[in-house]
């Protein structure tokens, strides 16, 4: 068995354009007034089918239409794409099908004919369920029009997710308590919970670098706000199955299990990236990110990529090991070196388990409540 089988295989779709941009975003969105799309449809096509020559007889466990804002395309083109995977591969009997969301009027009004073409699942972009706070983030949504969004898309989907922001301006940790609180009493089955991260490049990243984002939580505020999250959500059988992540068993988001336990994944549209298994090696993938640089890549070759490098063995053993502590069910070292050909530096693991940040039983290791909020840093000590 080929190691990505133990996590299984998966489709991106990367829709690049949005009504707007989040002055918190730093995903490959863009805002343009003219999209052709027909075009885009059959440069989305195009891709797969390329990509599909490459990896021929696969089996398809999970699509996930992420963006930029994928509930701005057409239903027939999210049908079409649909339609053109299973064409190009064949899809497992449960596969799991998702579409990213904002939650606006205009595109609730999409739902039924996402669920037509064969999308199983939703996720949305709700973000707060505070409507000065959805001002303050830039949303262009209200926190009715969500909650009506999210009315329809329960009845048109089986499975639907929504993701909340927290360590926001101004924000209390009793201010996060009771909206959570009011975001568990609607979820259906699995939630999305962010802390804030202001990242460079963006509108945030620029006020902040000049010092007008101001009143964002210190770190001990956030920090108290995630162990609330954690709290909270377990006591309401939403308990973290990762870093950021919150279901009720068996809701967990398949496409993103499979990212976080190693499998493989092809990333169509521009900005995408895969991690594909091919003739015993792991190829990293990286598409152009501009879109109107990715479709001429597309109608010159039939695909938008930009870049194929090789994963080595311990690279792909260190990203094995990055994913997969993200999880509440941790890292296999048995799997790790396997893919290494030698196992984590003893010492190393040993002053993680010393000093209380991770666990471990057989081969299992798991970060502890201790560790799970460091684990970036618990991560460069194993890997040291």
């Amino acid at each position: 068995m080929e190691d990505w089988q133990n996590a299984g295989f998966g489709v991106y779709v990367h829709w690049p354009f949005c009504m707007h941009k989040c002055p918190y975003c730093d995903f490959n969105s863009h805002v343009s007034r003219e999209i052709d799309q027909t075009k885009w449809r059959e440069a989305l096509l195009s891709d797969i089918r390329r990509s599909a020559e490459q990896l021929p007889d696969r089996q398809v466990d999970t699509v996930f239409f992420g963006g930029g804002t994928p509930s701005l395309m057409p239903p027939e083109t999210v049908a079409a794409v649909i339609e053109e995977i299973g064409s190009a591969w064949r899809f497992s009997p449960s596969a799991e099908i998702s579409l990213e969301a904002n939650p606006t009027s205009v595109e609730a009004g999409r739902f039924a004919g996402y669920s037509d073409a064969g999308v199983n699942r939703v996720s949305m972009g709700i973000q707060s369920l505070r409507d000065a706070d959805l001002k303050a983030l830039g949303r262009m949504h209200s926190v009715a029009e969500a909650r009506a969004a999210f009315d329809i898309a329960r009845k048109q989907f089986d499975r639907v997710s929504f993701d909340l922001i927290y360590a926001r301006q101004n924000q209390t940790a009793d201010d996060w308590e009771l909206e959570l609180s009011e975001a568990i009493d609607m979820a259906v089955d699995h939630l999305s919970l962010y802390q804030l991260t202001i990242e460079k490049g963006t509108r945030f990243g620029d006020m902040h670098a000049r010092g007008s984002l101001r009143n964002l939580p210190n770190d001990n505020l956030a920090t108290d706000m995630y162990f609330r999250t954690q709290e909270i959500c377990e006591r309401y059988g939403l308990p973290a199955y990762e870093t950021s992540n919150h279901a009720r068993a068996g809701a967990e988001s398949q496409h993103n299990l499979i990212y976080w336990r190693y499998g493989d994944y092809v990333g169509i549209g521009p900005g995408a990236h895969g991690r594909i298994s091919v003739n015993g090696q792991k190829l990293a993938i990286e598409t152009y990110s501009d879109p109107n640089l990715w479709i001429e890549r597309v109608g010159k070759t039939g695909w938008g990529r930009k870049s194929v490098e090789v994963v080595s063995a311990e690279e792909q053993a260190n990203e094995y090991l990055m994913m997969s502590l993200r999880l509440a069910e941790g890292s296999d070292l048995a799997r790790y070196a396997a893919l290494k050909g030698s196992g984590l530096y003893a010492s190393n693991l040993e002053e993680m388990l010393s000093s209380g940040f991770v666990s471990q039983e057989g081969d299992i290791i798991k970060t502890t409540s201790k560790g799970r909020p460091l684990l970036n840093a618990v991560l460069r000590q194993l890997l040291a």
